[in-house]
């Protein structure tokens, strides 16, 4: 039982790294969009409030572009290490079977 849940395990990391960054950058997307979308809402407000919104809202669209590209930086570096990581013990694996083979055929 345990190698074949070795084996889904093996199998749904990749899955799971992918979901992760993808809702990570929908969520960062999504937000932008309702910044955007406020500046549309605010027009039948009055010129006033129109205004400020509008401006408050360009402010936060800035902020939150360099926010996503600062995620995006740091997401693609995760998953960078960690895709290193899992290669390095798989490896690692690979060696310790054939010295254990070597071994035992000595």
């Amino acid at each position: 039982m345990m190698p074949f849940i070795e084996f889904i395990g093996i199998l749904t990391k990749p899955f799971a790294l992918m979901i992760r960054l993808f809702a990570n950058m929908l969520a960062g997307h999504m937000a932008m969009l309702v910044l955007t979308c406020l500046i549309f809402i605010s027009a039948s407000m009055g010129p006033v409030l129109n205004s400020s919104l509008t401006i408050a809202s360009v402010l936060f669209n800035i902020f939150m572009n360099a926010l996503e590209l600062l995620v995006a930086f740091i997401q693609a570096y995760v998953f960078t290490m960690l895709s290193a990581v899992f290669i390095g013990l798989a490896q690692e694996e690979h060696k310790e079977e054939h010295s254990a083979e070597k071994q035992q055929a000595h």
